[in-house]
């Protein structure tokens, strides 16, 4: 089974800074687009257009496009019966991702650019930002449909509001990864769902650390202490101790 450690969410790039930690539960909000979608800032259940609009400081308006994959949170849209998560590459990442031989059964687990905040009614920063885990789903099927969904909607009709399966701009390499119905790990089935956001995550960034990208990593990723590794990662940016400098480009790391 391969894990894909897999960049999502609001970060200096993409929205203008990062997500908010609410009383340590993460919350990664979707990112502005212009590629086809059918889903409006407003539309986002739980408030998400007020958030976006106050912690950008109103640059980000409540009706403008949203890109909002992974798609992980049942109540973040009306769903239709037998929904369930799913995420959508194209473009370079997807072909890594081809070519890492990524498959049924592997998992994405996604991380962001987090920082604590106050919540309402300020909505104010403070601490430090952070590299965090906040959700997963595991890969229980692929379909590659280009810049054509038909089949896939005929299939699986609730995917209908997924950006990715909305005509109009994608490349040939457009894939949508649908989550499986139950999480299975080591060939024994879990009583989780396929996908899911989880309720503090794991921080990935060192404790002290000046920069968001110094991380602390498991030793069974460590290539310092006989771990598998990731993808855009050379041994140059392994360091003792458990550290690792993650790579600022590329979205889809690899574990295998």
């Amino acid at each position: 089974m391969r894990l894909i450690f897999s960049r999502k969410g609001f970060d200096s790039a993409s929205g203008g800074g990062p997500s908010p930690l609410l009383a340590g539960r993460p919350r990664s909000l979707p990112i502005p687009t212009k590629m086809p979608t059918s889903t409006r800032f407003h539309d986002v259940g739980d408030g998400i257009a007020s958030q976006v609009a106050r912690l950008s400081g109103g640059r980000i308006a409540a009706d403008r496009p949203c890109h909002l994959d992974p798609d992980l949170d049942p109540a973040a849209l009306p769903r239709q019966p037998g929904w369930r998560g799913a995420l959508g590459q194209a473009g370079a990442a997807q072909s890594h991702l081809r070519n890492q031989g990524v498959t049924i059964g592997d998992v994405f687990l996604f991380w962001g650019l987090f920082q604590e905040n106050s919540g309402p009614p300020d909505w104010r920063f403070r601490a430090t930002k952070e590299h965090r885990i906040f959700g997963w789903l595991q890969i229980g099927e692929v379909w590659t449909i280009a810049d054509d969904p038909q089949a896939l909607l005929a299939a699986h009709p609730w995917l209908s509001a997924h950006p990715h399966v909305q005509a109009g701009g994608w490349p040939r390499t457009n894939t949508v990864y649908v989550a499986s119905k139950t999480l299975t790990l080591d060939g024994e089935r879990t009583a989780l769902p396929g996908w899911g956001l989880l309720r503090t995550g794991f921080r990935f960034t060192a404790r002290g650390s000046g920069s968001p990208s110094q991380w602390r990593v498991p030793s069974w990723l460590d290539i310092t202490q006989g771990g598998v590794g990731l993808t855009y990662h050379p041994p140059a940016r392994w360091q003792s101790g458990g550290r690792l400098q993650s790579a600022a480009r590329g979205q889809e790391f690899v574990a295998d």
